[in-house]
This record gives structure tokens, sequence and C-alpha cells, in this order.
């Protein structure tokens, strides 16, 4: 697999958890809420794989046990998704019963829909439906992951209304048991964008049903230095490659991307802020796409200069004049600074497209 899931990516440490887990465990969850904060931010021989506040996972949880939903909102790449695989995998064992939120999303999709070769043969039975991940999610007692919801039209929306009130799916086109109740455990984690709620604005009626927390991009730099390197080297390990980014190629590139993002430089003077988002999972892509670069066209582990480049495609996409941005910050900023990895990128400010 490209990608593994969290069940099996970190199948070792869920396993770990639940044999040592004497806490309270709510209904139909497969670990407690302490284990299960135990397995996101770290601790006991349990490695951190997300950097947020515990008091943020704390609610998380509370409100995943309770009858409300979870809406986990903030700007794009702060990890918003990863966070709620984390907690379907932890609480539910599968993070995999997944919605993709889309302008193209339809009802069906998100409730049930027919294979219509057995429709017309036999009618509406049982082995015609054709279950959604949020049908499956509440027979099975799981919790459900919802991505992007606000891409959704209105209408699509509202249909969770009942859902999430009710706990209850009804199926009106079988003759019998046309219901699915929600078995313990069952639940909604949705996520969306704090730059596109706007796209489709969640009705009143809805938002009351879910609890919002809103995930943060990383505040210290250190922190954030550190979730690059390491998410890059599982990355290059699962790729079978040893080569792993320099510290100061990845010095320039969070240090760049910073800045960029929050318009403030580390010596604390004005810099131009991107119209579009550089974020922490920005960067993990950038310094991956690096060192791939340098391993497979040159030997090396990636050099400053090849941020220039991939700075345009990474950074520049919803406005032209982002371009020029990032060439007055390459021009005043790290021009100024000390130290040869900063030099080589500040001569690589040509590679920019005009």
């Amino acid at each position: 697999m490209q990608r593994p899931p969290a069940e099996v990516l970190y199948a070792e440490e869920l396993a770990k958890l639940k044999k040592r887990d004497r806490d309270a465990t709510p209904p139909g969850w497969q670990l407690s809420m302490k284990a299960v904060l135990q397995f996101v931010v770290g601790g006991d021989g349990i490695d951190p794989k997300i950097v947020c506040a515990p008091s943020l996972i704390e609610r998380a949880l509370v409100t995943l046990a309770s009858n409300r939903a979870l809406l986990l909102v903030g700007e794009p790449g702060t990890a918003k998704s990863l966070l709620s695989e984390l907690l379907a995998a932890a609480i539910s064992g599968t993070s995999t019963l997944t919605i993709q939120g889309s302008a193209a999303t339809t009802e069906d999709q998100i409730k049930y829909g027919w294979n219509y070769a057995l429709l017309l043969n036999e009618g509406p039975s049982p082995r015609a439906l054709v279950a959604s991940p949020l049908y499956r999610g509440m027979q099975d007692g799981r919790i459900v992951r919802f991505e992007e919801i606000t891409r959704c039209p209105p209408e699509v929306q509202d249909g969770l209304l009942s859902i999430l009130s009710e706990r209850l799916l009804m199926v009106p086109e079988l003759p019998d048991s046309n219901a699915v109740f929600a078995a313990p455990g069952f639940n909604l984690i949705a996520t969306a964008n704090t730059r596109d709620r706007g796209v489709n604005e969640m009705s009143a009626a809805l938002k009351r049903r879910f609890s919002f927390e809103t995930v943060f991009p990383i505040a210290e730099y250190d922190r954030e230095l550190a979730l690059v390197q390491s998410e890059v080297a599982r990355m290059l390990a699962q790729d079978g490659i040893k080569a792993r980014p320099s510290s100061d190629v990845l010095e320039v590139l969070v240090t760049t991307f910073r800045e960029l993002r929050q318009g403030v430089d580390k010596e604390g003077g004005a810099s131009e802020k991107l119209s579009t988002v550089v974020s922490t999972a920005e960067a993990v892509s950038v310094a991956y796409a690096v060192t791939l670069r340098g391993h497979y066209l040159r030997g090396d582990a990636g050099r400053p200069a090849d941020i220039v480049e991939a700075l345009a495609g990474a950074a520049a996409k919803d406005n032209s004049d982002d371009l020029k941005k990032i060439r007055r910050y390459i021009e005043h900023r790290a021009g100024k600074r000390k130290g040869d990895h900063w030099r080589d990128f500040h001569a690589a400010r040509h590679l920019l497209p005009q």
C-alpha cells in the first residue's frame, strides 16, 4: 500500500495499548479515552503522532462518546484529516469508513445506493442495497469520517440531520427491517477548512448537532521542524530510500514556509504574507520532493536551491502575485541571512517563473 491507514501503520502500538488498557471504556469503543489520548499525543513508549494541545483531544473524545458529532475546522494543512483518522483508528479499529465531500457528492453516497441489476431482478431487498460508509458505521457501531463537509451542497449536508438527531437511518424502499438503528460506538467526525466554510455554509440546524473544535497551525518552530523531519523520514523509509534531507535544507524550508504563512520573520520584522496557505503539510510534501529529486537525479539528499523551484508549485497556486512575493522574500530576507545554505537559496531565485 502506498499509504497504509492508521490502524495498519500503528498496529503494534494499538495492540500494546489494548493489552495494558485497564481504564473505563465508552460503549462500543476499542480503547479507553486515556488510551486513545496516549495513542495520539504519545507517552510511555508510544510515539506522538500530531502536534496539538492535549486538551483539544480530550474535548474531542468527550464529544465522540456523547450524542453529538465532532467538526474539526482550521486552515488547510493543519492535520485535521490526520487527527480524524487517528481518532477513528483508535476508537473503532478502522479509519476507512470515509465520505469525501465535494460538489459532486450525492445523498445516495452518504446514505445508501442500489445494485441496479439485483434491484431490477429482485426488487428492493437487503441483498440489492449498497451500504455507504455511514450505513456500515451505524450498523457496526464505528466512527465515520466526513471530509470537507462544507464542499457538499446544503441539501446533501442536511441529509445528516435526522441521522445525527435520532441515530436512525430509514430505508423506505425495503418492505421489512427498513430502519437502521445506530449501534453503540457510532459517531461522526467531519472536517472543514476555514477558507472554504463559505462555499456551502452549514445550516444552523446542522451546526447544532456538532461540537466545533479548531485545529491551529503549529506555533513553535522547533516542533514544526521536528514534525517535518520525522514525516519525511517515514515517507522515505516506506520507499526504501536511505537518504534524508539535511538539517540546512530543512531549516531553509521550514523557516521560509513559516514566514510566508505568518507575515512575520524570525527577527520580528514584517514580511509579506501569501494568499495561498503554506502549511506544514505542504512543507512535508516539498521536503519529500526535494529529497527525491536529489536522490534520483544527482545522488545527493537535496539542496536549498531545489526549494526555490518547488515553492512555485507548492505556494503560488491561486494568485500570480504570490510569485512576486516569494521572489521579494528570497531577495530581501534570504539574502541577508548567514550560512552557505541561505546563500545557495538566495542565488537560485532566478529559477522562479517570471
